[in-house]
């Protein structure tokens, strides 16, 4: 792919790095001379030191040759202006960091693939590690519902179960549905059915439309989860 990115900062140099590993074509805009200079010496890839919100300086960057362009400035107003000249080089795939939600809309109507606030996405990641260390990984959708991975503990009163034995228990509502399960030995990931038994040292991946609860997660073992509070440890 041609890539085209915007901003070598805290978002965009993991971002050019992961990019011209992956083997892309990539070019990077800076408009600051360190962080250009600083680009230019890391990564394997062509870097601008120039305003991305001119037509000029992204028709120098190949913009309207490009695949994707992916605007990640701390500065919503500049990732609007580079993402509507974007569009109309036709670039195809035009993504952009979004730091204030309430422009969310803004770049969904000027048809923009969005990333929100990715500071507060870490924060919430980090946040959840403290507030509930027995989840693995997470993700968010909607408000509420959530797919996270745990690992089976020994007290777990799933353990030993299959699925359908743990949902007539009561153990799994309808809300919580259990999608995959990673288990030492095995090559792949089990694709569990209704008679698959969990089993001690498991790595389940959970869907909960209610999120990664204490009642969802303390089925899998994990009673030491509590809630962080100010002025707790």
């Amino acid at each position: 792919m041609y890539i085209v990115i915007v901003g070598a900062g805290s978002i965009g140099s993991p971002l050019i790095e992961i990019a011209t590993a992956g083997g892309n074509e990539v070019v990077v805009i800076e408009r600051h001379e360190q962080r250009a200079e600083r680009a230019a010496s890391e990564y394997d890839c062509l870097v601008i030191n120039d305003d991305a919100t001119t037509k000029e300086t992204l028709l120098d960057a190949g913009a309207d040759r490009a695949d994707a362009l992916i605007s990640t400035t701390d500065q919503d107003a500049t990732n609007i202006m580079v993402s509507l000249l974007a569009n109309e080089l036709d670039v195809p795939n035009v993504v952009s960091v979004v730091h204030d939600a309430e422009h969310m809309d803004l770049f969904a109507r000027i048809g923009v693939n969005t990333m929100e606030n990715p500071q507060r996405l870490i924060a919430e990641h980090l946040y959840r590690g403290a507030k509930r260390p027995s989840i693995v990984d997470y993700m968010r959708i909607g408000d509420e519902a959530e797919v996270f991975e745990i690992r089976v503990g020994e007290d777990a009163a799933i353990a030993d179960k299959t699925i359908q034995e743990a949902a007539a228990e009561g153990l799994l509502s309808d809300e919580v549905l259990i999608v995959a399960v990673e288990r030492n030995g095995d090559d792949r990931p089990i694709t569990p059915r209704g008679n698959t038994e969990i089993h001690v040292g498991d790595l389940v991946t959970v869907y909960s439309g209610e999120g990664a609860t204490p009642a969802v997660t303390d089925v899998f073992g994990h009673f030491e989860d509590y809630d962080v509070g100010p002025g707790e440890a």
